[in-house]
Parts: structure tokens; C-alpha cells; sequence
């Protein structure tokens, strides 16, 4: 596997992505449109999942493609497959919150071994290298080349008095419940991805999600968060990492959290 060639274009296309996402965020007011699961979705998501998906197609035709605005046209068995969602955290773009990624993962085996998660209103990039690790690389982003980069890596937990990220738009009385298990030091919230992100540069120790997600929506976050040393497990299963390209592409609950953070029963 090429994974230098696949983690550049990646990062590109994440790149391009957003700036297609922050000329119509920056822009005048944009339609909000409702797909057949009643989720919102935006010209932007729509111009951004073209662009990967043409980007992808054109550089590894030969490596399946799945991604959250094709999904019903997708029924992958392979065993190495591009998943994309092209604009996490619609609901924060839509309202201008800024909490909001482009998430493209490579999964080889039910593993997300290679993801980029994008920030565009943030300015936060977050990518595997070929090796595995995961940086995040500052200052200007430069479309072709990779500028300073610095390793990230989770945090040893004090579990007396953790730090917890949850759900801006999804938080709900389960979560709270299950939450309110631990010694808890402080509480953020934040929209799409960047909540497994926090957990990888040690922002956050524990991040758990009770609540329906698909593989799109984790994949990149999650590839990030395993390269930094982190782990994502089922909720119900705490000993089974979320694996990926199963049926529908629907997840279960589950927690993704710093080794060392010792978990609760759900």
C-alpha cells in the first residue's frame, strides 16, 4: 500500500474541500435542504463530496470509495475501502459555529489505518502520516506540501479528575448519566470530529457516544485518534475496538478515550 501517495492526496483533497465549504460559509445565506433520513444538507456538502470523490476516483481507481452523500448507491464488500464525509457537523456549519470537518479515512480490515481531519473555520489540521502517527500541522496549510507538523499524542489520565468532551449538538440524558460515573475535573463539548481530535492531542481524556452515528462520521477522527495511542471501543463491548465496513455502515455506541482512563460500565 502506497500510504505516503494515499496520506498526500488525502490531505490535499481535505484541503481543497474546505476552502469549496468556506466560500458558501463566508457567503450570503445558503439553502438548507433535507435528505431522505430527514438529516439536513447543504450545497456544501454537495460540492465537497464531488470534489473528494472525483479526487479519489481519479488518483486510486482501484481502491473502493464510500461516501455519506453517495451512500445509497454503495454496497461495498472490499476489504479496503475510502470512506468521506465531506462536511461533519452540518448542523454547526449551518447555525456558523465553526465546529465542523472534512473527514476522509482509508479502512483496510475494519481498521481505519489513515485519516485527515480538516477544520477549515478553525484552521486546525489533523492527519496519519504514512508511518501511522498522527500530527497536526500549523501555520499556513500549503495545498502540495505538508508545512511544520508536531506530534500528538493522548494524555495519562488522572482519573480523579478527568477531562470530557461530549456531543454539541447530540448531548442528551444517557450521555450525562453515563458521564456523571466519573470524577470529572471539566466538561467541553464540540461539534463533528474534533472531539476524537481533543482526546489525540490530550485536550480531553474521554469522549463517549451514546447515540446513532455511521462510519463516515468516525473514521478519519478515529484513525487519528489510534495514531496518537488512543483507543475507540464499543460501548457494549469494551474490549472490541469499532470496527468498520459493516452492513448500512451504522455504528454502535461507543467511547473513545486515553489509556489509562478506566472505564465505566455502560
Amino acid at each position: 500500500m502506497e500510504y505516503a501517495a494515499i496520506v498526500r492526496e488525502m490531505r490535499r483533497l481535505a484541503l481543497e474541500a474546505g476552502d469549496r465549504i468556506m466560500e458558501i460559509y463566508d457567503g450570503p445565506d445558503f439553502e438548507v435542504m433535507t435528505k431522505s433520513d430527514n438529516s439536513p444538507v447543504t450545497a456544501a456538502d454537495e460540492a465537497a463530496d464531488a470534489h473528494i470523490a472525483a479526487g479519489l476516483r481519479a488518483a486510486f481507481p482501484d481502491i473502493a470509495l464510500v461516501t455519506e452523500e453517495q451512500a445509497e448507491s454503495h454496497d461495498v464488500t472490499a476489504a479496503t475501502f475510502f470512506i468521506v464525509d465531506p462536511l461533519d457537523g452540518t448542523k454547526e456549519f449551518i447555525n456558523r459555529r465553526g465546529d465542523f470537518t472534512v473527514n476522509i479515512a482509508l479502512v483496510e480490515d475494519g481498521v481505519p489505518t489513515r485519516g485527515v481531519v480538516f477544520a477549515p473555520a478553525k484552521g486546525r489540521l489533523f492527519y496519519t502520516r504514512a508511518d501511522g502517527r498522527s500530527v497536526e500541522e500549523t501555520g499556513a496549510f500549503v495545498k502540495d506540501a505538508p508545512g511544520d507538523e508536531r506530534e500528538i499524542g493522548v494524555s495519562n489520565p488522572d482519573n480523579s479528575a478527568l477531562m470530557v468532551v461530549a456531543s454539541k449538538s447530540h448531548r442528551d440524558a444517557a450521555t450525562d448519566a453515563y458521564i456523571a460515573q466519573y470524577s470529572v475535573r471539566d466538561m467541553t463539548s464540540a461539534g463533528s470530529s474534533l472531539k476524537f481530535c481533543l482526546v489525540a492531542t490530550g485536550e480531553a481524556d474521554l469522549y463517549p457516544r451514546l447515540g446513532r452515528t455511521m462510519e463516515w462520521d468516525t473514521a478519519a477522527g478515529d484513525a487519528v485518534l489510534r495514531g496518537a495511542g488512543g483507543h475507540v471501543v464499543r460501548f457494549d463491548a469494551p474490549e472490541e475496538p469499532l470496527a468498520y465496513g459493516k452492513p448500512g455502515f451504522g455504528n454502535p455506541f461507543f467511547i473513545a478515550y486515553a489509556p489509562g482512563v478506566e472505564l465505566k460500565a455502560g
